[in-house]
């Protein structure tokens, strides 16, 4: 099925095959072209590893968006499923509360946890957000903690003695 396109979109075409970062429109870009000099629709779909029937989508996509700029008529065609309804939004919601204390909002805490954040989120704006949602959120505004360890590398080499045991290397003479 040879594609006819006139000069404009062909030139268009031509620029976002060389020039634009996203493959799905490079490849959709080529395909327009390949066709639109006489290769058959398997011919493209074996070359761009796709289905025949993909490309026939790209093509009625084309023709279907011809009142959009050339890369709008490229684009993904709308998708079935949830859109994500927690990201971007809670961002600035925990970012206005993270540096604070918990403690004055009636949490029993000092400190901010996701879990913490979590129920805030549900109680005081109505969002319920996973745990993964708020670890994302929190990673994007490049919060992090973790748990208080204790460190022993970080005692002072005396702390044996000063807690009355003896020190390393008196251990090691009574093991031998």
């Amino acid at each position: 099925m040879p594609l006819s396109l006139s000069p404009k979109e062909y030139q268009m075409l031509v620029e976002v095959a060389h020039h634009t970062h996203d493959p799905r429109q490079v490849h959709r870009a080529q395909a327009l072209l390949w066709l639109h000099e006489g290769d058959t629709v398997d011919e493209v779909a074996t070359r761009l590893f796709t289905t025949p029937r993909t490309v026939f989508r790209w093509i009625r996509r084309f023709h279907d968006r011809q009142a959009l700029e050339l890369p709008a008529r490229l684009a993904d065609g709308p998708r079935s499923g949830r859109p994500k309804t927690v990201h971007g939004i809670i961002d600035t919601l925990i970012s206005e509360v993270i540096d604070g204390d918990p403690r004055p909002l009636g949490y029993h805490s000092t400190v901010w946890t996701a879990p913490l954040l979590r129920q805030y989120l549900h109680e005081v704006h109505h969002i319920q957000a996973s745990r993964r949602s708020v670890g994302l959120a929190m990673a994007r505004l490049g919060i992090a903690w973790k748990r208080p360890r204790y460190d022993l590398a970080r005692r002072a080499p005396t702390w044996r003695q000063a807690n009355g045991g003896s020190n390393g290397a008196s251990q090691a003479a009574r093991v031998r």
